[in-house]
């Protein structure tokens, strides 16, 4: 056998890797991010055994994955892997529980034995937060106890006719119901299906009962992952709170939404851990949570054990759109368990109220994994959507240029003349979203695509990194300045003035636009075009996807259907119709125990 040459240049690599660490290395299942924590927790343990090596760096690639643990044997299963030289996986297994790492005092290594048999793997960190999030989501108390009984029906019925009073909002009435009856609930449903009409009806009936209860008014907060959503969540439920009788909006103003690293408390000391906690518990009596799906496991375990128990907790989502970046798909989990409705009440609502009926049908026809009946949808060109395809007659290139660029030079148009509010407006008219940062399909390219086609209409080259109609979007939280992760704004030259030094900032934050100087503002990127990653949270008019090839291991339903939902209006599809079947089938799956300890749990004790 050949021996591997490493080239230096290879950072996906590692140079120190041996034996099956070297192998799955070389064949590019293993990063040497994977293999350098396999050897160091080896070292440490003194274990000298390659094939828990081997486990060790399958558990930190299904970490870097968004897993929040490996299932062994079904990595051996997998039949693009078929061909490498896999330990046999029960015996692997055997040798992975009986290695010091899962025996020690201080494990690095656990295995979870579920009721059919599998057992998955995880890193010690990863086991003990998931079994967290699950021992305090079951041991929160049910609502219809003796001290806090559920409501009399014939105050619930007038209550429920008067926040829904339209038409169409059966949904809406029947998820409050539940939301009442639970100190913990799950409220999912697609965009525009009304989940925050359905929280502003909850609000309202909750402030309510403590009103007539005679008890001190509700302490509600609001949050959401990042300041982008934050700021829709507070805007959404701004809008519909104005739309209650006069009584119910004098019981909720001052709501105000903020990212759950705000609600929390950050610390400077460190990143993981926050002020509230559980032995100095949120003092708020309702909390909300927007865009769960994007919440990780380890921030739902911070959250969970800094909410009181007497608290409501309401989680709202949808668990169809893309996971967090980081390990977790807890709103996924929460739905997909077998639990009774006594421990937390879930609720899916169906019916679209935003999208086009075009764009409604080709959500669905994502999310159900209908790859034909999608394709179909797009190649109609009916109203609402419409499918680029290179091949076809038509340049894909030209066709996003007359898309992307008269947008972009709107925006520029309005920054130049000093009319921020407008530019803001004009922004969130449209989106350009990509799957990728690099490459041909990645934002980067198309960020300076989009600039070299400014500086053509224009004349005027955009030599700087900061200049007037340039899209921003925040990527880390200060809270000094009031600007947290996902807010956008836009470059803006205030009228008059010319200089270079007087370029201002507008961000459009939670608690509305901030005017900052540019050099401030220091963690931000160009957004002319966006990952759909960095995209949930919010919403545009018109939406241009750009799909990558099959092979591109993004290229998942999640992704897609997170792309299209965030259009009001229109939906552009970049891409061939075997880039939509690839999106469309394939599933982007994560290794996670929280369903499957929630229903064994919950089985157990009746």
């Amino acid at each position: 056998m050949t021996e591997s040459v490493v080239d230096p240049h290879a950072w996906r690599l590692a140079a120190s890797a041996t034996g099956l660490l070297r192998t799955f290395n070389d064949a590019e299942v293993l990063d040497a991010a994977d293999v350098h924590v396999a050897q160091r927790l080896c070292e440490l343990a003194g274990e000298d055994d390659p094939a828990v090596a081997l486990a060790v760096a399958c558990a930190v690639r299904g970490v870097r994955g968004g897993s929040v643990c490996v299932d062994l044997v079904g990595l051996v299963a997998d039949p693009l892997l078929s061909e490498l030289p896999w330990p046999e996986p029960e015996a692997w297994l055997d040798t992975v529980e009986a290695s010091p790492l899962s025996t020690g005092e201080t494990p690095a290594l656990r295995v979870l034995a579920a009721a059919d048999g599998s057992r998955l793997l995880y890193l010690d960190r990863y086991w003990r937060e998931e079994e967290q999030v699950c021992d305090d989501l079951l041991a929160r108390p049910a609502v219809d106890d003796s001290s806090d009984p559920a409501p009399d029906d014939a105050w619930l019925d007038d209550a429920l006719d008067r926040v829904f009073e339209r038409e169409g909002y059966d949904e809406q009435r029947a998820a409050a119901r539940v939301a009442l009856r639970h100190r913990t609930s799950v409220l999912t449903g697609g965009p525009g299906t009304g989940k925050t009409t359905a929280v502003a009806g909850l609000l309202a009936l909750l402030a309510e009962r403590a009103e007539l209860d005679g008890s001190p008014r509700l302490r509600i907060a609001l949050a959401a992952p990042t300041g982008k959503a934050a700021a829709r969540l507070q805007e959404a439920v701004q809008e519909r709170v104005a739309a209650l009788p006069a009584a119910d909006q004098q019981r909720l103003t001052g709501l105000r939404a903020v990212t759950l690293h705000r609600l929390l408390g950050p610390r400077p000391d460190t990143s993981s851990r926050f002020r509230h906690h559980r032995d100095n518990r949120l003092p708020h009596d309702v909390v909300v949570v927007d865009e769960t799906s994007m919440v990780s496991l380890t921030m739902m375990a911070r959250l969970l054990e800094a909410v009181r128990p007497t608290s409501r907790l309401i989680l709202v989502g949808d668990p169809f759109q893309l996971a967090s970046v980081e390990a977790g798909a807890v709103l996924a989990d929460l739905v997909d368990a077998r639990v009774p409705q006594q421990p937390f009440g879930v609720v899916r609502l169906e019916t679209s109220h935003r999208f086009g009926h075009t764009i409604g049908e080709l959500a669905e026809a994502v999310r159900s994994g209908d790859a034909e009946r999608a394709v179909a949808l797009l190649d109609a060109g009916a109203e609402g959507v419409e499918l680029v395809a290179p091949g076809d007659g038509t340049d894909s290139a030209v066709r996003v240029r007359e898309l992307v660029a008269p947008h972009a030079l709107a925006v520029l148009r309005a920054a130049e003349a000093g009319r921020a509010d407008e530019a803001l407006r004009l922004l969130d008219q449209q989106r350009l979203l990509c799957a990728h940062r690099e490459g041909p399909f990645g934002v980067r390219h198309w960020n300076a695509q989009v600039e070299r086609w400014l500086a053509e209409e224009t004349g005027e080259p955009l030599w700087s990194s900061s200049y007037a109609g340039r899209p921003v979007l925040v990527t880390a939280n200060d809270y000094g300045l009031g600007v947290h992760n996902g807010d956008v704004g836009v470059v803006v030259r205030p009228p008059g003035d010319r200089g270079p030094q007087a370029l201002r900032a507008a961000v459009a934050s939670s608690g509305g636009r901030l005017d900052l100087a540019t050099s401030r503002l220091s963690q931000v990127e160009t957004m002319h075009a966006l990952t759909i990653h960095k995209s949930q949270g919010s919403q545009a008019g018109t939406v241009v996807v750009l799909l990558p090839p099959p092979e591109s291991r993004l290229l998942t339903r999640e992704l897609f259907y997170t792309a299209i939902t965030r259009a009001v209006e229109r939906v552009v599809v970049v891409g061939s119709p075997d880039d939509v079947r690839a999106a469309v089938e394939r599933r982007a799956l994560r290794a996670t125990g929280l369903r499957q300890r929630l229903t064994q749990r919950t089985a157990k004790h009746g």
